[in-house]
């Protein structure tokens, strides 16, 4: 029996002598990984998430759905699992153990022993490349989804927050309304106006009430998506939002958006992991004309040992399907190539579009802030002065008034559409992100750029 084991165990060290070590590329994964790791789940837990209150900084709503959200998590073990599989791809199928024996009335042999596979020359580092490329694609997927996550966050925001100047320019209108009102009563008292004004200013104040309530009830939904973007369950108590209004700048040009985009996009980063990805199944798909090789070794064990030693050899003699694999590869990677090539085609269009959007919104701005809201309050006082004078009639007053309301309303959308053409715009360079962020650096990402 001990030269029985002594036996076995030999055979085994030689059939997994061949087992392949960590390869550079799945070395570099790792560590990524870790990397990764190391911000978004040390020790497999959660770190603590910052401390929600109305005053704290839009940075730290973006960590805390970054942290929180369930959606980046699931991203998160899907490239996990992605970068484990690579150790699969790699190794060598596991031996089997066999056994032999002949019985004529009585056990004339008993042969166990172990057998394992060998793949042809450079098959396993083939599908560790494959696997490998998997991880790279698993990675900028995590990554589009911490990013769409910040979008989702500063829409919901920015939507917030012109939903709530708006009600509050409301109320500031009601207010106007109601001095007006009173400044129609004494006029009418004085018989410088009839009835007629004071009701009009009624009706515009009932109008205005019934806008307020339902900026009201628009807020509702607008919460849940702020509240959902932020990982936090409907039967949470609702998440504080942030009292003062955060803006960007953005100091690039249309062309260095572009140049940055294209650099950098997680959209292309994963088509160009799928191309490394068909370049190693096209390599694997070459080495499929190379024969695989089974090894074993039985040892009997009845009337002596003695060794017997087995070989078996595939035979790759199928040249048209050998053929077609290969066909397929080369033609999974020029789609590969052809979907990249028009996913950077449509991502200068998105630039030129978005980019568009923040000039425009901006000249609006500027247009508002600097000329016509002034130029609307000294409407409304003038006219207001007018209408106590008789000069001005009540109609032009309540426009002038309305046309205040209107440009303090269209500061705020523009305000608020700027932010989100910047945001979109985050998307596809990825902007400005809080420190804490679990990406990587520039430095440390998988693959190299590929030009098709």
């Amino acid at each position: 029996m001990k030269t029985l084991i002594v036996a076995i165990f030999g055979a085994a060290t030689i059939l997994l002598a061949g087992c392949a070590g960590m390869s550079a590329g799945e070395k570099a994964a790792r560590q990524r990984r870790q990397t990764v790791e190391n911000v978004f789940r040390p020790d497999a837990r959660r770190p603590p998430l910052p401390v929600l209150t109305a005053h704290t900084p839009l940075s730290d709503f973006l960590l805390f759905a970054m942290l929180n959200r369930p959606r980046i998590e699931a991203a998160y073990y899907d490239y996990t699992a992605a970068v484990e599989r690579i150790a699969v791809e790699r190794s060598l199928p596991d031996p089997r153990f066999t056994f032999e024996s002949e019985i004529a009335g009585a056990v004339m042999s008993l042969m166990p022993g172990l057998m394992t596979d060998f793949p042809g020359a450079g098959k396993r580092d083939a599908a560790a490349r494959i696997a490998t490329a998997e991880s790279d694609a698993k990675y900028f997927v995590f990554e589009t989804q911490v990013l769409q996550t910040a979008a989702d966050i500063k829409k919901a925001y920015y939507q917030l927050y012109f939903l709530d100047t708006r009600f509050e320019v409301n109320r500031r209108m009601l207010r106007l309304l109601t001095d007006v009102e009173m400044l129609a009563r004494a006029q009418n008292e004085a018989g410088k106006a009839t009835l007629q004004d004071v009701l009009r200013a009624r009706i515009e104040q009932e109008l205005l009430a019934s806008e307020v309530v339902g900026l009201e009830d628009a807020r509702h939904p607008l919460l849940a998506q702020f509240k959902a973007a932020l990982g936090l369950f409907p039967d949470r108590p609702d998440p504080p939002t942030p009292e003062h209004f955060e803006s960007t700048s953005l100091d690039l040009s249309s062309d260095e958006i572009l140049r940055t985009a294209l650099a950098r996009n997680p959209r292309l980063k994963v088509m160009e992991a799928e191309i490394r990805r068909a370049d190693a199944a096209l390599r694997l798909a070459y080495r499929t004309r190379l024969p695989d090789a089974g090894v074993g070794l039985e040892v009997e064990t009845v009337g002596g040992a003695r060794a017997k030693p087995q070989f078996s050899l595939t035979l790759p003699f199928r040249r048209e399907a050998i053929a077609a694999r290969i066909a397929e590869a080369q033609a999974m990677r020029r789609a590969g190539e052809a979907r990249l090539t028009d996913e950077q085609i449509g991502l200068a269009v998105e630039v030129a579009e978005r980019s568009f959007l923040f000039r425009e919104a901006s000249r609006k701005l500027e247009l508002l802030t600097t000329r016509l809201l002034p130029m609307a309050g000294q409407s409304l006082e003038t006219a207001r002065s007018g209408y106590v004078s008789g000069s001005v009639d009540f109609l032009n007053l309540l426009d002038a008034g309305r046309t205040l309301l209107d440009f303090r309303l269209a500061e705020t959308e523009a305000r608020v559409q700027r932010e989100l053409a910047l945001t979109e715009l985050s998307l596809l360079v990825l902007g400005t992100l809080p420190a804490q962020t679990p990406m990587l650096p520039d430095d440390a990402l998988p693959g190299k750029e590929i030009k098709p």
